[in-house]
């Protein structure tokens, strides 16, 4: 099987996953947003911050308490265009929607080239045969752990989330982020703003690490599938991946811009193009 089928594999399930899984818990208990939680703590404003899954299925109480407990401003949008389309945000009056969509273009063109973007929040009859035929694939595995370089890396998701942190700075009253899961994409814009404003690598890997509270028992039910039917680490990994988030895999990233950038502040100054200067989040 070509790259670019495993490519779209990988773009699918974070698509399909959105309108299958089941949580475990939630740090923020609304009704019909998913992995969601707030981010406190002596560099962050509390009660300002949110991140999530999409908006699509928020409900008028979930409304209400975004509004007048968050007092949500502004909303920020890392879905591509299909992702938008099959499940927009449900509008909240007086807040702002920025949508910045930073998975890589060769990933969206793949998933674009298969026909399929138009069913992936309803066609999740498959999902978990889907799940289980790629995670036996050394090569979707592999597209797995290069998931996360491959967004870091790429020019314009750096453009947009710089975009996102000048948006945070700027932002009016309290601001959410999101992307279908709020597992993987606003996972990195959550770590780049934790960084940004001086949380060490402990705190940022830990926040990247909560989702696996919210998934875990979709996880774990698939991942006991893959045992049964012989699968090995990697084919465990690749699930954990895909439905949660892998903490292996974000720690190599988070080596990996070490490496290549410098350390994460250069990378998010120099890549990200917000500079301590600019943002005067940090505490000194």
């Amino acid at each position: 099987m070509k790259n670019e089928n495993f490519a779209t594999a990988i773009v699918l399930f974070t698509m399909m996953l959105s309108a299958q899984v089941a949580h475990s818990q939630q740090t923020i208990a609304f009704e019909g947003i998913e992995n969601a939680r707030v981010h406190n703590g002596q560099v962050v404003r509390s009660g300002m911050l949110v991140r999530s899954g999409c908006l699509a299925k928020a409900t008028d109480s979930d409304v209400a308490v975004l509004k007048e407990k968050y007092r949500l401003s502004d909303v920020f949008d890392f879905r591509f265009e299909a992702e938008v389309n099959a499940a927009p945000d449900r509008i909240i009056d007086g807040v702002s929607y920025t949508h910045l969509s930073t998975l890589p273009k060769a990933l969206i063109e793949g998933f674009a080239s298969s026909g399929r973007s138009d069913t992936a929040h309803t066609d999740t009859k498959n999902m978990a045969a889907v799940l289980m035929k790629y995670a036996f694939e050394p090569k979707a595995q592999t597209m797995a752990r290069q998931l996360y370089p491959a967004i870091v890396t790429d020019s314009l998701a750096q453009c947009y989330y710089g975009e996102f942190l000048r948006g945070v700075l700027h932002a009016k009253g309290g601001v959410l982020w999101h992307c279908s899961q709020g597992k993987d994409r606003a996972g990195w814009a959550s770590a780049f703003l934790l960084a940004a404003l001086g949380a060490d690598r402990e705190t940022i890997v830990e926040d990247f690490d909560l989702s696996n509270q919210s998934y875990a028992r979709a996880v774990e039910a698939m991942t006991a599938k893959v045992r049964e039917q012989g699968g090995g680490d990697e084919a465990v990994a690749f699930i954990r991946a895909m439905i949660g988030v892998s903490r292996e895999n974000f720690e190599a990233t988070l080596d990996m811009i070490d490496q290549k950038y410098g350390s994460l502040s250069d990378y998010i100054e120099n890549q990200l193009g917000f500079s301590k200067e600019e943002h005067g989040f940090q505490e000194h």
